[in-house]
């Protein structure tokens, strides 16, 4: 960051008075520009034992298959986004049944959000960003084509949790890798 959002004036990066992390601070206003980790929410939905994955159509990991999922927007709760969403990546109706997981992801300033979801009914297809959808038996995932780490985890979770007939809420810390 070069400029103040303010006021249009230069900024500098130091601590400011009774802080303890460095910001970006107006020289000339004051003001203090706060840059904030990003949240990404998603679902895991779920169609009669089934779950429904997006093969990407944008990059990072073009071609690879994820949890409908994006960054929150403003002014939009974190069930009204994995709600979005799903619409938006997978044309996909769900409701949501609770908070499943939760991925830190410090390195590159990143939460992940997850809601366990029962789809509507079986009306889906690829919205602007997905080349593909398609509902996966457990024993199908494509362990190998998956496009991200935490949507790895998050599925491993809940694979275990299935098994177990209980679904626990689930706060992990992914390290680079």
């Amino acid at each position: 960051m070069k400029y103040c959002s303010t006021c249009g004036a230069t900024v500098s990066h130091r601590v400011p008075e009774g802080d303890r992390l460095a910001r970006f601070v107006c020289d000339q206003c004051g003001e203090i520009h706060y840059i904030n980790p990003k949240l990404v929410v998603g679902t895991i939905p779920v169609w009669q034992e089934r779950i429904l994955l997006c093969r990407r159509a944008i990059e990072p990991q073009l071609g690879f298959w994820t949890l409908p999922a994006g960054f929150m927007e403003m002014a939009e709760s974190t069930a009204e986004a994995a709600r979005r969403e799903t619409r938006e990546e997978a044309c996909a109706h769900v409701r949501l049944v609770g908070l499943f997981s939760m991925v830190n992801i410090p390195h590159i300033s990143q939460v992940h959000l997850f809601y366990r979801a029962e789809m509507d009914d079986a009306s889906f297809a690829p919205g602007d960003e997905t080349l593909e959808t398609r509902l996966f038996a457990l024993e199908e995932i494509p362990w190998d084509e998956l496009a991200f780490r935490s949507v790895s985890l998050t599925l491993r979770l809940f694979l275990e949790d299935r098994e177990r007939s209980h679904y626990g809420f689930h706060e992990a810390t992914l390290a680079p890798k």
